[in-house]
């Protein structure tokens, strides 16, 4: 059994059964990878993948149990190279962020213009996708940090940790009739179609609660996961639009005013994550300083040690989160 066979059929599953997509990410034939993956499974005496001709049809019941510990080494293989690395150049190296438009946008260039002024040599890679799309690719281990606010339950691989509470703004084009309502209710926005994020992205579901407790129907007409879509097609008077506090630009957003949302909706927390067993070099704890300053060499390690969600959530109990 060697190394390469196992990342072989790590990345065959990671990327459909396609071997020939597989082989186009790690610069290798086809034909080596089939080859090697016949050669593991003859060794092993059970077979990981279930064909139909030459095509891998399904991952069979010992494949699954075999990608896991796979999976497993080859965290650990990684996290040998990034201790060798940390030792050999403690300053040079890459750092993999997965998260959605809104941090990226938004959250996210400050802390990434101080972080790379501190660590040139530090490579930086964004990847944007939902909420899902980002849980799978921090517990693949194809990012180093996951930064997410929705569907918490599908970070359940991760070490979660809380960043900071931010709430909603709602933005409408100059001289509409609910810039003479004040206060703003909940009621006064139903009256309206309403223009905001696609259900799971950035805190949707805290908007969707709020109207159901006041037994509200809202009338949301159109979606984006993206902040500055919605705002486009508020500006062309599709509706009112409903979108993250931190998304609104006063001298991108002419046109439009902002108003606040906060006291309508609950607050919703953002948080940054990694996967279990990683091994966190010296400018990963900078850069998750730098994110959210309570997040501390010492907390950080105390989150990893706790063996449960709730024991990590009681690390921050006392931490009042800043609002953004």
């Amino acid at each position: 059994m060697k190394l390469q066979q196992l990342r072989y059929i790590w990345e065959v599953a990671r990327h459909d059964l396609n071997v020939s997509a597989t082989a186009a990410a790690l610069y290798t034939s086809q034909p080596g990878i089939s080859k090697q993956i016949r050669m593991l499974e003859d060794e092993l005496g059970v077979e990981v993948f279930a064909r139909s001709g030459k095509h891998l049809t399904h991952i069979t019941p010992a494949g699954q149990a075999i990608l896991r510990i796979a999976g497993e080494i080859l965290q650990q293989t990684e996290s040998i190279r990034r201790v060798a690395q940390e030792f050999r150049d403690e300053s040079r190296g890459e750092l993999s962020i997965a998260t959605t438009h809104t941090q990226a946008r938004y959250a996210l260039p400050p802390v990434i213009n101080q972080f790379t002024q501190r660590f040139p040599d530090v490579s930086l890679h964004m990847h944007q996708g939902t909420p899902m799309q980002i849980s799978e690719m921090a517990a693949n281990g194809s990012v180093d940090f996951a930064i997410a606010t929705e569907a918490l339950d599908l970070f359940s691989d991760l070490i979660m940790m809380p960043c900071y509470r931010w709430n909603r703004t709602v933005v409408v084009p100059e001289g509409h009739p609910l810039t003479q309502v004040q206060p703003l209710t909940l009621e006064a926005l139903a009256e309206f179609p309403l223009v905001t994020y696609v259900f799971g992205f950035t805190g949707r579901s805290k908007l969707d609660d709020a109207f159901v407790d006041k037994g509200l129907e809202p009338k949301v007409v159109f979606t984006a996961a993206d902040a500055d879509v919605i705002k486009t097609y508020v500006k062309l008077g599709m509706g009112v639009g409903i979108i993250a506090h931190m998304a609104v630009d006063p001298v991108e957003d002419k046109g439009l005013v902002a108003l606040d949302a906060g006291h309508l909706f609950e607050s919703s927390t953002t948080r940054i994550g990694f996967r279990k067993g990683t091994f966190l070099r010296g400018f990963m704890f900078d850069f998750l300083e730098a994110f959210a300053p309570h997040l501390t060499h010492d907390r950080v390690e105390a989150a990893i040690k706790a063996s449960n969600r709730e024991e990590r959530e009681a690390l921050f109990a006392d931490i009042e989160l800043p609002i953004r």
